[in-house]
């Protein structure tokens, strides 16, 4: 009786003792299953002229100043402007907020950069939304980060009495304009990150032949070379319907182009300030994406800069 009772003890202290071994591994297990979030594909919630997937962290408030230059070369630029540092395409003032940690909001004034002929709209006032989908992981369990944007614009000018400018209203509505994007991004190592962004715009109202919704595609890199420097660079494709070019081109010698900025990107602490060089004469998506008419080519490019200054409201303990 007594080797019968030493023996269901032992039998029991085995179990015992591998449920608890057993119990120890699932635990350890999933704690190295935690999929830790990539940081800082991007430095900055815009890249050069298109957003990152960045978004704002909770309660964190981004102040921002976005300035484009008059052309560098071609027939407005030269000695006479002093390279287009005596001129102001565009500025943009404006403020983001983080909602939560994959949720922001922002809002903002821009001056507008009107061609006269693909848009006269100017005194652009917006606000913008961007949602984080998705949150690559360092253990590629989520290979790629996906974020969601879109924005509202309003143009607050005087109405022209220019009947074929698209800033003749005949309504308010006729004022606005917006944009939506998915924002497909990956931090490929410590130096290399890119993102392929596909986007949608709208305008309510446009000159003849021009296009009320437009179909792009944009893509944008960053290549950091030293701990507080990195090159950055992105480009969109408008597809603009064959007929529309065809008609600006021949009855207005009037030619669209696709923006493309290069710059220099350096983080300083709470600012990050970017240095850089592009043919779009406008900063807000609404008229950049369609409405660029400067060419590399001829040097009708310009210099900009944009700087970001970042302040934590309402910081938590844990934070």
């Amino acid at each position: 009786m007594k080797f019968m009772l030493s023996l269901l003890f032992s039998c029991a202290f085995f179990a015992v003792s591998n449920a608890q071994e057993d119990l120890s591994k699932l635990v350890s297990d999933s704690t190295m299953e935690e999929h830790v979030p990539v940081i800082g594909t991007f430095k900055s919630p815009h890249i050069i002229n298109g957003q990152s997937n960045e978004t704002v962290n909770k309660h964190d408030l981004i102040f921002m100043v976005m300035h484009r230059f008059g052309d560098i070369a071609g027939s407005n630029g030269g000695v006479e402007n002093f390279f287009g540092l005596d001129n102001s395409s565009d500025i943009l003032i404006g403020f983001n907020y983080g909602i939560s940690d994959k949720w922001s909001a922002g809002f903002g004034r821009v001056k507008g950069a009107p061609n006269g002929t693909g848009t006269n709209q100017r005194q652009i006032v917006y606000v913008n939304m961007k949602y984080r989908v998705l949150h690559q992981t360092e253990d590629d369990h989520i290979p790629l980060s996906l974020t969601l944007f879109g924005d509202g614009a309003v143009s607050t000018m005087h109405k022209l009495d220019q009947v074929t400018s698209d800033a003749a209203f005949t309504s308010f509505g006729d004022r606005m304009s917006y944009i939506a994007q998915v924002i497909i991004a990956r931090k490929f190592s410590d130096k290399l990150s890119l993102a392929l962004t596909p986007t949608y715009v709208r305008r309510n109202y446009v000159p003849f032949m021009d296009m009320n919704n437009s179909i792009a595609i944009g893509l944008g890199g960053r290549l950091r070379f030293s701990k507080r420097m990195a090159f950055v660079a992105d480009f969109f494709h408008n597809f603009r319907t064959k007929e529309s070019k065809d008609y600006f081109k021949d009855q207005k010698g009037f030619k669209f182009h696709n923006p493309l900025g290069v710059g220099l990107e350096i983080e300083t602490g709470g600012h990050v300030f970017n240095m850089i060089f592009t043919n779009a004469a406008a900063i807000l998506e609404n008229q950049f994406i369609p409405n660029t008419s400067t060419s590399w080519g001829d040097g009708e490019f310009r210099w900009g800069f944009s700087i970001s200054r970042t302040f934590s409201l309402f910081q938590s303990k844990n934070k």
